[in-house]
C-alpha cells in the first residue's frame, strides 16, 4: 500500500476503525508524516493489541 493510497481512504478507515474500538479519538488516530510509531504506540495502548492484531482486525474491516 503506497501512501497515496494509504491518505487516501485513511478518513474512511478512521471512521471504521472508531466504530469497532470507541474508546479511540480522532487524536489517537492521526497519522501524520514521521509520527507512524507513535499512532501505532497509542492503538496498541488503548486496545491491547499487537501491531499485527490490529493490522488484521483493519483488514478485516
Amino acid at each position: 500500500m503506497n501512501e497515496t493510497t494509504l491518505k487516501g481512504g485513511w478518513n474512511e478507515l478512521k471512521g471504521k476503525i472508531k466504530q469497532a474500538y470507541g474508546e479511540l479519538t480522532d487524536d489517537d488516530l492521526t497519522y501524520a508524516e514521521g509520527k507512524e510509531d507513535e499512532m501505532w504506540g497509542k492503538l496498541q495502548q488503548k486496545t491491547g493489541k499487537t501491531k499485527d492484531e490490529i493490522n488484521k482486525s483493519v483488514a478485516d474491516l
